[in-house]
């Protein structure tokens, strides 16, 4: 079955790095559609940044400049870079794969900005 495991994920400083992973397996990965959301608590879940199958990135707004999306089709994985880490980027954090009207999500991967 199709499966999307994220990783990466963990406790760090505000103004701390992390990147995530996402590893996909039984699907054609490079044709799909590739995103990450996050969803803090109480709070509804929301898209950070997509990756398109040709490589084109968009992101949103409060994320650009400090995250960066990334794919490589050879490992089925794409990534998240986050830089500068605020205590508001504190959320569980998903990868979504869409091609046409079909989508997979991943489990989540908990980031956890605090001092």
């Amino acid at each position: 079955q199709v499966q999307l495991v994220e990783s990466g994920g963990g406790l760090v400083q505000p103004g701390g790095s992390l990147r995530l992973s996402c590893a996909a397996s039984k699907i054609i990965f490079s044709i799909y559609h590739m995103s990450w959301y996050r969803q803090g608590t109480g709070k509804q879940r929301e898209l950070v940044a997509s990756i398109g199958s040709g490589g084109t990135t968009t992101y949103a707004d409060s994320m650009k400049g400090r995250f960066t999306i990334s794919r490589d089709n050879a490992k089925n994985t794409v990534y998240l870079q986050m830089n500068n880490l605020k205590p508001e980027d504190t959320a569980v954090y998903y990868c979504k794969g869409r091609r046409l009207t079909t989508e997979y999500w991943g489990q989540g991967t908990q980031v956890t900005v605090s001092s």
